[in-house]
């Protein structure tokens, strides 16, 4: 009887150990959070229509640490610059120079489409909704910006 209740014990304690190693969620995000808050502050105050786009990777790091409760709206802001991304790499085209009014040599009217409705969607208002969500509920859980 010891030796099962020693064993049990012994399996309980490397069960709680095992689910401990990954911490916990909210932790690891905020910590996230505050280790990506000046380089995300530089990247975006640099502007730019590019901007969000070079912000893209650090927005990506975030949603993949984000808890339950904040993911869709990561998720939507990550698949909207993602998606203009994409196209604007299809496209062969310098997020930095683009202008839609005077479109590259060589743009097909697809390519110009495909660009025109993916940079509509990062500026749609789910899409600044979503943004917005994601900095409030830093400053709320984490008690810090995304940005400093």
């Amino acid at each position: 009887m010891r030796r099962l209740l020693v064993s049990g014990l012994s399996a309980a304690l490397l069960l709680a150990a095992l689910s401990g190693c990954g911490g916990d969620r909210y932790a690891d995000y905020c910590g996230s959070v505050k280790d990506h808050q000046e380089g995300l502050s530089k990247t975006l105050e640099a502007g730019g229509p590019q901007a969000l786009l070079k912000a893209l990777p650090t927005f990506e790091v975030l949603q993949d640490k984000a808890p339950s409760d904040i993911e869709g709206d990561w998720a939507t802001l990550t698949k909207a610059l993602g998606d203009l991304e994409r196209a604007l790499a299809d496209a062969d085209v310098d997020p930095a120079t683009y202008d839609p009014a005077t479109p590259p040599a060589g743009l097909t009217k697809s390519e110009q489409d495909r660009i025109t409705a993916a940079a509509t969607e990062v500026g749609a208002d789910r899409t600044r909704a979503a943004l917005a969500a994601v900095d409030q509920h830093a400053r709320d859980v984490c008690h810090a910006p995304l940005t400093v």
